[in-house]
């Protein structure tokens, strides 16, 4: 009996499929984990070296952001699986709420312990 065959990438992988996505679209966390193991013929991508790579790359994006850089890696565009933003992106939630705003997006307000989501987000999910 054999098991799945998962994705541990890297995150260059990820910067580079992040970078991909286009303005005014998103992604969710789980179909970037999909996207990347289609990529590299892998059942499935490990969830928790994935969402650290998203982290790592939200950072040097804000890194490039303050040397100067005019285009950084679109990291506010990558959402929970329900369409939640990313408390743990740099500026927190507001801040992603604002680069989401910026593009078009409505963002709903946080109820109770649920932090703000994305309305109708399925209707904006990137392709591949």
């Amino acid at each position: 009996m054999g098991g799945r065959t998962m994705l541990v990438s890297t995150p260059r992988d990820v910067d580079a499929l992040m970078r991909k996505i286009p303005k005014g679209k998103i992604i969710t966390s789980a179909l970037l984990r999909q996207k990347l193991a289609s990529d590299f013929d892998a059942e499935c991508a490990c969830p928790t070296s994935t969402g650290i790579f998203v982290r790592i790359a939200a950072e040097a994006a804000e890194e490039d952001r303050a040397a100067g850089a005019k285009r950084i890696t679109p990291y506010w565009r990558v959402l929970a699986k329900d369409g939640s933003l990313n408390e743990k992106f740099p500026g927190g939630v507001k801040a992603q709420a604002d680069n989401l705003r910026a593009e078009g997006l409505e963002i709903l307000a946080a109820t109770g312990k649920h932090p703000p989501t994305v309305k109708d987000f399925e209707k904006r999910l990137v392709r591949f």
